[in-house]
This record gives structure tokens, C-alpha cells and sequence, in this order.
């Protein structure tokens, strides 16, 4: 009878035989833990208030008032929503011994990584365009960028993040889960929440990873194409105006980098390596959103001024 009963909760595609999942977090040990604590809620607070000084200079700035700038305080204001999905769970964790996430908080985290990792992969696309318009188009730059295309861009971009993390979402909650209920990461993640469904999962978990590669495969080569063109105008290009564009574009290519390669390993071609996982996992939800405001500032002479003169005022 409770084999039946069982049988007919998953049919129906009930998930109250789990209302919540165990997260295995980052290390065993409570002094590794309060030492993590410690690391990781200074790195937190680092990475708000830096994506926070980036956005009230861009907006307070006159100077910081152009395409190129707007859509960078999308990606900071994209970025502290990236890292605040997970990381003041994760912090919070270190000093609880039973690290437990409810079903719906779960989902949500699901939902909310896969939404802000394609819209900001989207955005990464976007700030390419406008960097190729910018060098490759001078003459008609404030025309093909002007502030109704900037956030039509930002909006598609937003749009295609939301139906990703959606389209996660439609599969995902109707997911039989009866145990094991463990999961060895410290945040829900796509690929670990579906080897817990009451289920085989193997061709699942290929078609969302394949879902996955579609997404970040395709902006990737559109990022490559933009950023290939942009090179070859500049090697072009007068020295005088190409040491500038090589800064900026070097800037975005790093950054490129170092959100796309772990996301790559994640979800694209997985090693199932667990520590290297985590590892990825941690370096695409805590560094990526931290060196991006580091990168565009301490390498961006405008933004250096807009600084001092933000301090002047104050």
C-alpha cells in the first residue's frame, strides 16, 4: 500500500515526499568554516559595494553619460544579483551544522542562476556590439547606439534570461524527488538537483546540458566573431586612437573569459570532478562578479577620473 501510495505522489508529480534538500557546502571542518565565513562575507561586501560605486558614478557622472557606460551598469547591477542568489546563503551556512534549503528556495535558486547567467551572457554579447560599432563605425556610433537600441538590447537580453531560467523551471518542479535529498555543493544547481529525481536522469541532464551549451556556444562565437573584427580595424587603425580601443577591448575580452570558462566546465563539457566543480562554482558566483567592477575601474582612465571627482563633490 505505501508503494502504491508512493507511486501515485510521483505520478501525479507531488513533490511534498521532499520539502527540503540538504546543501553539502564547501568544507567539513568548523575552524575551515569560520575561516571561510570570514573570507567570504568580506569578498561579498567587497563585490556590492563595488558594483554599487560603479553604478552611482555611471550615474551621477555626466561624463560616464554614453552607451558604453550604461550597458556597464547593467553588468555590475546583473553581477550583484549573480553573486546575492547564492552567496549569502553560502555564507550563512558556514556557521549552521544542518545546511538545509527548502524546496521552493531550491527552485528558486535554480531559476534565478540560469536567468542571470544567460541574460548577462546576452549583455557580454550586447557591450561586444557596441564596442564594434564604437571602433569599426565611429561616424555612425551615437546613431546606431542611441538610448532606445541600448535598452531594447538590455531589455532582449533580460527576456532571454528569463525565458532560459523558465524554461529550467517548466521541467525541474515536476521532477518526481522522494531521497536522497543530499547535494554535494553549496548552492542548487541545475546538473546536482536533477540526479536526485526518482528517475533515470542521464538523458535529462544531456538535453539541459545541451539546452546550456546552446546558449553560452552561440554567444560565445558571436563575442569571438565581434571581438575578431574589432582586432583587425584596430592592427588597422591609427597608434593613436588604437591604444585606447586595445584597452577597453582587452578589459571586455577578460572579462569574457573569466565568466565564460567556468560556465563552460559547469554546464557544457562537465568533468564531474567534485572539488573542481565547487571550485568553478564558487570562482562563477563570487570572483566573476568581484573582478568585473575591479577590471572596468582600475583599468579604465575615465573611470578613475569620474572617481576623484565624485570624491571632490563629497
Amino acid at each position: 500500500v505505501t508503494s502504491e501510495d508512493t507511486l501515485n505522489k510521483m505520478d501525479g508529480g507531488n513533490q511534498s515526499l521532499v520539502s527540503e534538500f540538504i546543501l553539502g557546502g564547501l568544507a567539513h571542518s568548523q575552524n575551515i568554516q569560520a575561516l571561510l565565513f570570514v573570507i567570504f562575507l568580506i569578498l561579498y561586501m567587497l563585490i556590492v559595494s563595488g558594483n554599487i560605486v560603479i553604478l552611482v558614478l555611471i550615474t551621477t557622472d555626466p561624463h560616464l553619460h554614453s552607451p558604453m557606460y550604461f550597458l556597464l551598469a547593467n553588468l555590475s547591477f546583473v553581477d550583484m544579483c549573480l553573486s546575492s542568489n547564492t552567496t549569502p546563503k553560502m555564507i550563512s551556512d558556514f556557521l549552521r551544522e544542518n545546511k538545509t534549503i527548502s524546496f521552493a528556495g531550491c527552485m528558486s535558486q535554480v531559476f534565478f542562476s540560469h536567468c542571470i547567467a544567460a541574460g548577462e551572457m546576452v549583455l557580454l554579447v550586447v557591450m561586444a556590439y557596441d564596442r564594434y560599432v564604437a571602433i569599426c563605425k565611429p561616424l555612425h556610433y551615437f546613431t546606431i547606439m542611441n538610448l532606445k537600441r541600448c535598452t531594447g538590447l538590455v531589455l532582449t537580453s533580460w527576456t532571454t534570461g528569463i525565458m532560459h531560467g523558465i524554461s529550467y523551471m517548466v521541467v525541474i518542479v515536476r521532477l518526481p524527488f522522494c531521497g536522497p535529498k543530499e547535494i554535494d555543493s553549496f548552492f542548487c544547481d541545475m546538473p546536482l538537483v536533477i540526479k536526485l529525481a526518482c528517475m533515470d536522469s542521464h538523458d535529462l541532464n544531456t538535453l539541459m546540458n545541451a539546452d546550456c551549451g546552446v546558449v553560452a556556444i552561440t554567444c560565445f562565437i558571436l563575442l569571438l566573431i565581434s571581438y575578431t573584427y574589432i582586432l583587425i580595424t584596430v592592427r588597422q587603425s591609427s597608434k593613436s586612437g588604437s591604444s585606447k580601443a586595445l584597452s577597453t577591448c582587452s578589459a571586455h575580452i577578460t572579462v569574457v573569459m573569466i565568466f565564460f570558462v567556468p560556465c563552460i566546465f559547469i554546464y557544457v563539457w562537465p568533468l564531474n570532478i567534485t572539488w573542481l566543480d565547487k571550485f568553478f562554482a564558487v570562482f562563477y558566483s563570487v570572483f566573476t562578479p568581484l573582478l568585473n567592477p575591479a577590471i572596468y575601474t582600475l583599468r579604465n582612465k575615465e573611470m578613475k577620473n569620474a572617481m576623484k571627482r565624485f570624491i571632490k563633490t563629497t
